[in-house]
């Protein structure tokens, strides 16, 4: 063996660990026509039916080799509930993805105008606690571990809404589904500050999220959306507080300029999904016990659904990547010293590095396409999506 070929193959077989091991779910939402409260944009390759979602999850899945589940919305997958758990799973047989997340739906009935799960009325809080049962009950059969709960709940004028009492209701109202979790089922607390309520919203913020899940119970965690911030907030930092508190559940990755914006991973500050990554890869390192859910959350209003979807999984394994082969023993030894030069060079130094020629070696390993983009524009799957759905493509001015 060449001198230093030793060190390049023991990178090579950490790197195929590492990539071996990395999973992120997709959302079906991800492949249908979706756009701003304002209208939407209509694509001929988008996915009409929960059919068609399973098949284009099957498709970025073949090409990244890292998306074994598609995570789905109650009432957009299963507008049947729970009749149509069947059907879904003939799809999961069919298409060799498993169903990810169960996603309530609590922001398109006419009833939740002043709130879901916080509205003044008793019954209509009650119809939600009900839809958040239906939709554990539905996880159960589908065998999906997480219900991941997205609060649009809120108001726009002061004075409007008794801030304190919708917390009580909401403290219920997560109490009660918690109740009906099975084993190994979680619920994972989602925060937004703002969108669609104007003055406050009733999880505005990560340690509301926190407080809601510690008193809703054990099985209960905090889902972080990338996308779910302020434009200066520092994430990771709310990130490693919810990994010392054993409470970070998962994630929503998308990436965002101004508010919300729904970008793909990393399109605008990859940086910060790299800082993100490393908090939770330090702590494996340190042997937390850990189990966060990777998912991603993103709407594809102008880039084609397929090639923006696997451009997505393409740039969080890169960085998930660059982030696992951080040299943490040299770090925390500058740490230590307070050597911020050294220690900022050598964490710059892991961002910028080159890991696609790994990668690259690692999809020939397990007979993946090497260019996942290129391969997807090869395959012809794009045309002949568009060819078989445009005809069934309809406007409209809702979000999905």
């Amino acid at each position: 063996m060449a001198s230093g070929a030793e060190p390049d193959m023991k990178l090579a077989e950490r790197a195929f660990r590492i990539l071996d091991a990395f999973q992120i779910e997709i959302p079906s939402w991800g492949f249908a026509n979706t756009g701003t409260r304002f209208g939407k944009f209509m694509q001929g390759a988008a996915a009409t039916t929960v059919e068609e979602k399973f098949s284009d999850a099957a498709e970025i899945h073949r090409l990244t080799g890292s998306t074994p589940t598609l995570a789905l919305h109650v009432l957009w997958d299963l507008p049947n509930g729970i009749d149509d758990v069947e059907k879904v799973q003939c799809l999961e047989k069919k298409s060799g993805i498993r169903s990810g997340s169960i996603n309530p739906n609590l922001f398109q009935d006419q009833e939740y105008k002043f709130g879901s799960l916080c509205n003044p009325s008793a019954k209509i809080r009650a119809k939600a606690i009900d839809h958040m049962v239906a939709s554990i009950e539905i996880a159960g059969k589908l065998n999906s571990r997480d219900i991941s709960l997205w609060l649009p709940d809120g108001s726009n004028y002061p004075g409007t809404q008794s801030i304190r009492h919708r917390i009580g209701w909401l403290e219920e109202a997560l109490q009660e589904s918690h109740r009906h979790l099975l084993a190994g089922q979680r619920l994972l607390v989602e925060y937004k500050p703002f969108e669609p309520a104007f003055y406050h919203t009733d999880i505005a913020d990560w340690g509301m999220a926190l407080h809601l899940a510690k008193a809703a119970g054990p099985q209960a965690k905090v889902l972080v959306d990338t996308g779910h911030h302020y434009a200066a907030q520092n994430i990771e930092q709310i990130v490693a507080w919810l990994l010392h508190t054993g409470m970070l559940g998962g994630f929503h990755f998308n990436d965002r300029r101004y508010a919300d914006d729904d970008l793909t991973l990393g399109s605008i500050d990859p940086y910060q999904v790299f800082r993100i990554f490393h908090e939770i890869e330090a702590a494996a390192a340190e042997k937390l016990e850990l189990d966060v859910a990777f998912m991603i959350d993103q709407s594809h209003n102008l880039k084609g659904k397929m090639e923006a979807m696997v451009q997505t999984v393409m740039s969080a394994q890169e960085l998930w990547l660059k982030a696992a082969l951080v040299d943490r023993e040299e770090l925390a030894r500058l740490q230590s010293k307070c050597d911020l030069v050294s220690a900022e060079e050598l964490f710059r130094g892991s961002f910028y590095r080159d890991v696609r020629p790994l990668l690259k070696e690692w999809r020939a390993a397990r007979n993946l396409p090497v260019d996942p983009l290129g391969e997807l524009c090869r395959s012809g799957y794009v045309e002949k999506i568009t060819n078989e759905r445009s005809g069934k493509q309809s406007g409209g001015g809702s979000y999905a």
